[in-house]
């Protein structure tokens, strides 16, 4: 039976993707890959919210299922943290990440497709990984969310610690710290989808984009009279750059 909290996906999407035409912009006007890898991030944020949606709407089938399982459990945040990596490591290590990452999530995502289903299991309108008829499979998110994890979260907390003690770029700490929380907040409801209560994953993915959006326009706010702290550092905030 489908719950209010259901439709919050819908909103969810609507919101990812308009961010992810914010950071497309600023991509173009501006360049770097760290900027591309967060638009694309945005867009895959989006796309797993939207699988929601369309399960909410239309109820379960298996394709929406395991694109859901593709773009929200094994990419998740695994972009968002790419662009991260461009931004706070060299080029060739960034790369050479990206590349192990991808491995990874690329033989994790054919598990899916092949995985079967097991059907006593699905629910009409609910999205839940136990139906795998290989357990096995969802073992493969838990390390790439880590590996977002270490890059996004620990990427704007080592920023924010850098700007702690500057007064001129206090909206650059109170921005990194944001982008910190947000990180963590899908993550949270991630681990609870996988004791059966994706409704908390639904409320924390909407709750984690709105405060990652607040740290972006706090991180590319100019102050009056000072000189932009992301032309100054553009090496020391995760959120500044974009």
């Amino acid at each position: 039976m489908r719950q209010a909290v259901h439709f919050v996906p819908i909103v969810t999407s609507v919101v990812a993707l308009v961010f992810a035409v914010v950071l497309g912009r600023r991509y173009r006007e501006r360049g770097g890959t760290h900027l591309a890898w967060w638009c694309a991030g945005m867009v895959v944020y989006g796309a797993g919210t939207i699988t929601e949606s369309l399960t909410t709407l239309f109820g379960w089938s298996e394709p929406v299922f395991k694109a859901w399982y593709i773009s929200g459990a094994l990419l998740g945040g695994a972009p968002l943290a790419q662009g991260t990596a461009y931004l706070l490591l060299s080029r060739r290590t960034a790369t050479r990440l990206a590349l192990a990452v991808g491995a990874v999530v690329l033989v994790a995502a054919i598990a899916v497709v092949l995985a079967p289903i097991r059907f006593e299991l699905v629910e009409p309108h609910r999205l839940s990984g136990r139906v795998f008829g290989w357990p096995w499979v969802r073992r493969f998110s838990p390390f790439i969310n880590l590996y977002a994890v270490i890059l996004l979260v620990g990427g704007a907390i080592l920023s924010a610690w850098r700007y702690r003690r500057r007064r001129e770029a206090r909206h650059r700490f109170l921005g990194n710290v944001a982008i910190a929380i947000g990180g963590i907040l899908p993550g949270i409801g991630g681990t609870f989808t996988r004791f059966g209560h994706v409704e908390v994953l639904y409320v924390t993915e909407l709750l984690g984009l709105l405060v990652i959006w607040a740290g972006y326009r706090l991180n590319t706010r100019v102050l009056t009279g000072a000189i932009e702290p992301e032309r100054a550092q553009p090496a020391l905030s995760v959120g500044g750059a974009v």
